[in-house]
């Protein structure tokens, strides 16, 4: 899956601020990623955060996340 830096991803479970939505600021091995909603950042695999990403969004309009490349 193509994630960039900078890019929105909605991922299928909540944040406990509510949030579904995060900013991508690292992409390697790991993502860093940061909370829309409250501003928390975490690093997580990048396997396990591919599996949960329900929608992307690079430059405010939806990239087709079922496209391989």
């Amino acid at each position: 899956m193509d994630v960039l830096v900078g890019d929105i991803i909605t991922l299928k479970k909540k944040h406990p601020c509510g949030a579904v939505r995060w900013q991508v600021l690292r992409v390697g091995m790991d993502f860093k990623l940061r909370c829309t909603g409250c501003g928390h950042e975490i690093m997580n695999a990048r396997g396990k955060v591919e599996k949960n990403i329900k929608e992307l969004e690079r430059n405010g309009a939806p990239v087709d996340i079922r496209k391989k490349t």
